[in-house]
């Protein structure tokens, strides 16, 4: 497994529409395992194949809540339907067939690391799919699994977090990153415990 680099906006490559998956087997084996390591590795729950430059429509997800020591999985954190899922999650070709609710929800990008903003989405989804083999499944689920596919499922449109807010919000953001870049790693870090003190 390899770690692949994670493209950050305003790389034009993330407005760009991914190609289905036609091809399965062991080419797509290998991008799924690299992507997942990939995103252990940036801390994040999802990361869709834009991202890492292959324009496919293909995405991988783990939103599994870890201990403080991150060892064990915390299943008591999860809905009924979110335990139903066997994670991580590869999809390809991902589309939703059923959406119901709505639900408010801070979120954050690898592609935007450092920026959260609050977009809302599907409480309830059904999706299908397949997966690397090239096999359809189906998904029903909500909570933050079914957030997280709707979020990684837009960037196979060529669409970020950002581009679901207000425009005067989305242009702020991106004027920021635009003049002063991507906060440094240890600022994200800082930032992070900083956010965690007042959820706490």
């Amino acid at each position: 497994m390899a770690r692949l680099k994670i493209l950050t906006f305003p790389d034009p490559r993330l407005k760009e529409v991914s190609l289905p998956v036609e091809k399965f087997g062991a080419e797509m084996e290998l991008l799924a395992n690299d992507m997942l390591e990939t995103m252990y590795d940036a801390h994040g729950i999802g990361l869709a194949a834009p991202q890492v430059g292959h324009l496919k429509r293909f995405l991988v997800i783990d939103t599994r809540p870890k201990d403080d020591q991150g060892r064990r999985y915390k299943y008591d954190e999860m809905t009924d339907l979110e335990q139903q899922v066997q994670q991580p999650l590869f999809v390809a070709n991902p589309r939703i067939v059923k959406g119901e609710g709505k639900q408010n929800f801070d979120e954050g990008c690898l592609s935007v690391p450092g920026f959260y903003e609050t977009v809302e989405r599907f409480n309830y989804i059904e999706l299908e799919a397949e997966d690397v083999n090239g096999q359809t499944f189906t998904i029903k689920t909500d909570g933050l699994l079914a957030v997280c596919l709707q979020h990684e499922m837009d960037h196979l449109d060529g669409k970020l977090f950002i581009d679901r807010i207000s425009f005067v919000k989305s242009n702020k953001i991106k004027g920021q990153i635009k003049k002063h870049g991507y906060p440094t790693q240890e600022e994200l870090l800082k930032e992070k415990s900083d956010r965690e003190k007042v959820e706490a």
